[in-house]
Parts: C-alpha cells; structure tokens; sequence
C-alpha cells in the first residue's frame, strides 16, 4: 500500500464514516456492507491505523483485496463490482475493458441487474453517442459535472439512458502506458440522491490499485494466448504432452496426449497416473520420471531419456519422452509443472487440412497436394497411385510437377521438405 498516491490516501480517512452513513441508509444489501466491515468495529475505528496509512479501514482492505483477485475470476473483477455496487448504494458498476467501437462491441462487465438488449444497444449504436469518455485520468466525476445542463438533453439520456432508468453516472477512466483504456462507471436510479463526495473519494482510492490489477490482467492474457498458441502447435504435430507436477501428480493432459491414452494400447490413464501394460517398461518408465523429478534444473541443460512402449494390438511401439522442466529463478509453487511426457504415435497421421496449405504454399493441384501428402505418410509412389486410383505413369507426371514446383530433385527431398515446412503447423 505503501505506493498508493497522498491523495488517496488523504481521501481514505472519510470511508469508514461513508460506510456508516450507508448502513444507516439502510442499503438493499446490507448483509453485504456488514461483511465489509462490522458496524461496531466501524464506530470503534482509530482515526489512524498505523502502517497502512490514515483512515484505513477493514472494509476498504476487503475492497483492494477484490481488486487483486480480480484478474484470476471470470468473468474478471465480478467480486470486486458487487461489493463496490453495495458501497456506492448504485444500481450498476460497469467496469469497460475494451471500450466499444465501430470494429468491435468492446468488453464490458458488469454487476447489478442488466439486460441483453440493453446491453448490445450500448455496444452496436449508443456507445457512438457517449459524451462521457476521454476522462482525465485519476479524476471521479459524475455525468453532470462534466457536461452540466447538456446531459440531461443529450440523446444518449433521452434515448437510452432514461429508458434503463439511469439518472446519475459516475465515472473514471484508467489509462496504461501499454496503451489499454479502461472506464469504471457506476449509475443511481430516477428518485435516488447523487453520487456524494465520499462517494468519489472511495473511487479514486481504489483506482491506481484497480489500475495496477488490469496491468497484471493484461500480463496474464498475453502469458495465456502464447500457452494457447504453443498447446495448439503442439498439438496439430501430433505430440501428445503430460505435464506433472514436484509430487508426481498429472497437471495437465493435451489432446493428441487424451487420443493416445483413450487407446489403452500399451499406455493408459489410471486414476491420476500412467499405467503400462508392460512391466519392464512400467519400472523403466517410473524410474526416468523419479529422475526427472529429482533433476530440478535452472537451465535448459537437462536430459531427456526416451522409451518405446509396446502396444499388444501389434501396432507399431509409441515413442516416449520425459523431460525435467527448468525452474525458473524465483519459481516457488510446488504445483508447477516439473516435469513434461512427450508422447508420439507413428501411426497417426495429419488432418486433411494440410492438403489445401500444401497448394497455397506450393502452388500445386489438387492430384499433386493428395499425391504429395501420402509420400509425406510413408505409401510409396505406386501405394499411391494405387490409393488415389491412377496409372503409375499419372502418379509419376504429377511427381515431376511437383519436384518442379517444390524446387527438390528426388523424392527423399520432397518428403524431408514436406516435414520441415510450415505446413506441420498449420
């Protein structure tokens, strides 16, 4: 806390007493404001509280805490909107986190009672007609501070806002030097009293904490989108991949990884470990992960020990990897992946997909992209003239195209190609 601005820390000393004031008010929700903060340790709060900075209070502690969850719920912030509704008394706490444009209807969650038209009204049309956007940031201010007389005759009011019975709002915009822009907006119903001072004054405490927590959201969603883009390469090359945890315990388990042990052909799920059919290959299997496990590497130095597994349907043996996973320099949960099973059937071949990027890549037919891809699968040139129903001499004239399209000489080279190309990744 000790990074939080003077001014909000200033703006602090009134909570506990705004808190009060809406127990008294009698909120719709007070089982709610009573878990923030009990009203007697409310009456009996010191004007000081220490280390945490002046007018700290229990409750406002609950509120910055929800803020730091937030990125780990979903939908994000949920818990810390509901709460900040009951301290505001407000019908809506809206926090935007991709603001809506003409390309995209944005991202926006919300808390309190909304309805899927009103919603998709505001993305498609009535965001174009908001004047109150561009805040300055660290400012809290309502709709009629900004606009004054004009925001009850502005068409947004009149046609939209009037409608889902708003009349007070009250906003903040949080920018990032990465350049996100976020906007948290609360709202009052017709008949209820404006957003008071201390209203403002618990917004703009919560702000750079809430601006610090979308930062770290921010983070975790590109860390998020280069494991999702990984796993799927992973997986479109055929790799099945288990990760486990210090303990031994399965962490996760990828799709080609499930295909193979749905199989039980040599290797299967059993409870929350591997079982092998065979038991030499059981010890030997068993004894590569203890060691792994035990390796705990800083650096990308380690071993990699592999196994072939027999499979009793006769079917070729699945290739099989374990490898140590590097900590990296200030890692401590013991429930990180520790260690990774690579697992690889010979047998499985590619999606159909492969054939259309082949003639993109490539330039080639649709006879020569087919023909191509079964030498890729190891059918010699007449298994696949066989399969693909044409005469050795067709599949040989379609061959020298492709060598010619390709830029390779000999059928080695197109199938070595072929596995290093982007196609695999596809």
């Amino acid at each position: 806390m000790s990074d939080m601005s003077v001014a909000s820390r200033t703006e602090c000393t009134w909570l506990t007493d705004s808190f009060r004031a809406h127990e008294a008010r009698n909120l719709t929700q007070p089982s709610l404001m009573t878990s923030l903060q009990a009203p007697e340790a409310a009456a009996n709060a010191p004007a000081s509280s220490g280390a945490h900075g002046e007018g700290y209070t229990e409750a406002f502690d609950t509120l910055v805490g929800a803020v730091y969850e937030g990125p780990m719920e979903s939908p994000p912030w949920k818990t810390v909107l509901e709460l900040l509704r009951a301290a505001l008394d407000a019908t809506h706490t809206t926090l935007i986190l991709r603001p809506p444009s003409s390309d995209n209807t944005g991202v926006m969650i919300n808390s309190g009672d909304v309805t899927t038209q009103g919603i998709e009204s505001y993305e498609s049309h009535y965001f174009d007609l908001d004047p109150f956007v561009k805040l300055k940031e660290g400012e809290v201010v309502s709709a009629e501070e900004l606009l004054g007389e004009q925001w009850l005759k502005s068409e947004i009011y009149r046609d939209y806002m009037q409608a889902i019975n708003v009349r007070h709002l009250l906003g903040a915009d949080i920018y990032t030097k990465e350049g996100i822009e976020c906007r948290l907006r609360a709202t009052r119903p017709h008949g209820a009293a404006p957003f008071s001072e201390r209203d403002k004054a618990l917004c703009r405490a919560l702000l750079p904490h809430l601006k610090r927590s979308i930062r770290l959201h921010a983070h975790m969603d590109r860390l998020e989108c280069d494991r999702r883009l990984f796993a799927g390469t992973v997986n479109r090359l055929l790799v099945g991949m288990v990760s486990l945890s210090r303990t031994g315990t399965l962490l996760d388990i990828n799709d080609e990884a499930q295909r193979i042990l749905d199989e039980k052909d040599g290797i299967r799920l059993h409870g929350n470990a591997l079982a092998f059919e065979n038991n030499q290959e059981s010890r030997d299997f068993q004894a590569m992960v203890r060691r792994a496990l035990d390796d705990a590497p800083t650096d990308d130095s380690t071993a990699v020990e592999g196994l072939s597994i027999t499979r009793p349907s006769g079917r070729a043996p699945l290739g099989v990897l374990v490898r140590a996973i590097p900590f990296g320099e200030w890692s401590e949960s013991g429930h990180r992946p520790a260690a990774v099973i690579f697992l690889r059937d010979p047998e499985s071949n590619s999606d159909e997909p492969s054939r259309d990027l082949l003639r993109r890549l490539y330039g080639l037919t649709r006879m020569e992209s087919a023909l191509a891809m079964l030498l890729v699968e190891g059918l010699t040139l007449d298994e696949a003239a066989e399969q693909l129903d044409v005469r050795r001499n067709t599949a040989r004239t379609h061959l020298r195209s492709i060598f010619c399209k390709t830029g390779v000489t000999r059928q080695t080279m197109l199938v070595r190609l072929l596995l290093k190309s982007v196609v695999s990744l596809r």
